[in-house]
């Protein structure tokens, strides 16, 4: 059974900057896509950030494209979300997916394990 940690939510000014962390275990395959997918208040749930170990192109939604950055440690299994000039619309319950055997993002519906979730909160 996978199992994701996540950490590094908070609050922060708007401009500022913030990095998520996702480390998981538990999975067999060594090709999967990991990302993050966030919900706020009354909205529903996007697909923000991913990653796959096999293509290694990143995805990236367009409000956060140019800020946010995803990168893999593979020998860590462990993803980090760089996110950078946060604005107040991407406050949101942050949560990392992930999902074995998927070769390229976003994962969209894909995704078999899920986080516990981390808020994030930026004020204006």
């Amino acid at each position: 059974e996978v199992h994701l940690v996540e950490s590094g939510g908070g609050l922060v000014q708007a401009g500022g900057s913030l990095r998520l962390s996702c480390a998981a275990s538990g999975f067999i395959f060594d090709d999967y896509a990991i990302g993050w997918f966030r919900q706020a208040p009354g909205k529903e749930r996007e697909e923000v950030s991913c990653i796959s170990t096999v293509d290694r192109v990143p995805y990236y939604t367009d409000s956060v494209k140019g800020r946010f950055t995803i990168s893999n440690d593979d020998a860590g299994n462990t993803a980090y979300l760089q996110m950078t000039n946060l604005k107040p619309e991407d406050t949101a319950v942050y949560y990392c997916a992930f999902v074995e055997l998927h070769s390229s993002c976003p994962i969209a519906d894909a995704a078999g394990s899920w986080g516990q979730g981390t808020q994030v909160t930026v004020s204006s």
